[in-house]
């Protein structure tokens, strides 16, 4: 029994010495300004969360993310658990707040009560005509130029000094279930997890977190993930993303654990985000399935991967 279960990621927190440059690659990126002040940077996709991305003036770091929880009451139980207290949020939105720190020192901050923000108009995701059950009758698709719509923040990838004490630590306090784990040698020595937020029947994204055990000890952000509308939509993002000379990472692809389509860049402070549409949906009853790391994990199909992606 955890301590609380939480039901999504709302945002990802960075620390970068360049306020501008941030700002100009998250808007080809496919977000927009929400809030910004001499020390900080708020950036918004088109969904109600006001804020999906921050970023505060310093020297570069990642910071930490945002989860939301179920109720004020859950928040009061954290709380006390942890024997902290429970503030309110100055930062756009609103609502209230506790802070934990997870092991490796990375800040999280649980939420609730936010004020959502207007949803941005986007189009409808594309009809598809595939061999059979085609959808699409009578109309044409014709997908303009420019940035994808980063629609929320969908899920963070962490590298762990300690995989068993993090792993344990997220589904005891936050409610994290996993979905897909990976093993090295023994099956009991299971070394990484994709985890998903247990809210019961209710169907949810195939992973929330996912933690990897870092080979070197050295505890990180790997890459963090926004959901965009459609493929035509993360393929619009790539070319606008490319035709403005930002450093491209990996993809586009299939995932393999959540069957993720993707595509991977790199910020100006070499932060790697993703891009992503179409992934499975699990709940508590989709079987947890484990399999041995063999090094073709990461894909159905891809181009080449390259060393410094895991950089």
């Amino acid at each position: 029994m955890s301590v609380i279960n939480v039901k999504d990621i709302a945002y990802v927190r960075y620390q970068a010495p360049d306020l501008d440059a941030m700002e100009s690659f998250l808007k080809d990126f496919g977000m927009s300004v929400a809030h910004r002040s001499d020390d900080a940077l708020y950036m918004r996709g088109c969904g109600e969360q006001p804020f999906v991305h921050v970023t505060e003036r310093g020297e570069r770091k990642t910071l930490g993310f945002g989860l939301l929880a179920q109720s004020e009451a859950d928040l009061a139980k954290l709380a006390a658990h942890l024997g902290s207290e429970v503030e309110r949020v100055t930062e756009p939105g609103g609502g209230k707040r506790v802070r934990v720190q997870d092991p490796d020192g990375n800040q999280i901050d649980v939420i609730y009560g936010f004020e959502p923000v207007e949803r941005v108009s986007v189009r409808e995701p594309v009809l598809m005509n595939p061999a059979s059950g085609r959808q699409r009758f009578g109309e044409v698709v014709r997908i303009p130029p420019g940035p994808s719509h980063v629609m929320r923040c969908g899920h963070i990838a962490l590298l762990v000094a300690d995989f068993s004490r993090s792993f344990a630590f997220y589904r005891e306090i936050f409610g994290f279930a996993p979905s897909d784990t990976y093993y090295a040698g023994a099956p009991e020595n299971v070394v990484a997890a994709f985890m998903h937020c247990d809210l019961g029947d209710q169907f949810t994204d195939h992973h929330t977190l996912a933690l990897i055990g870092a080979q070197d000890g050295v505890a990180r952000f790997d890459h963090t993930a926004f959901e965009v509308i459609d493929l035509d939509d993360l393929m619009r993002g790539n070319e606008h993303l490319a035709k403005n000379a930002h450093e491209h990472s990996w993809g586009v692809g299939r995932h393999v654990q959540g069957s993720q389509l993707f595509d991977y860049w790199r910020d100006p402070f070499g932060h790697k985000v993703e891009h992503w549409t179409d992934g499975d949906l699990v709940n508590r009853h989709t079987p947890v399935n484990s399999a041995a790391l063999s090094g073709g994990e990461l894909c159905q199909w891809a181009p080449e991967l390259k060393p410094e992606f895991f950089k």
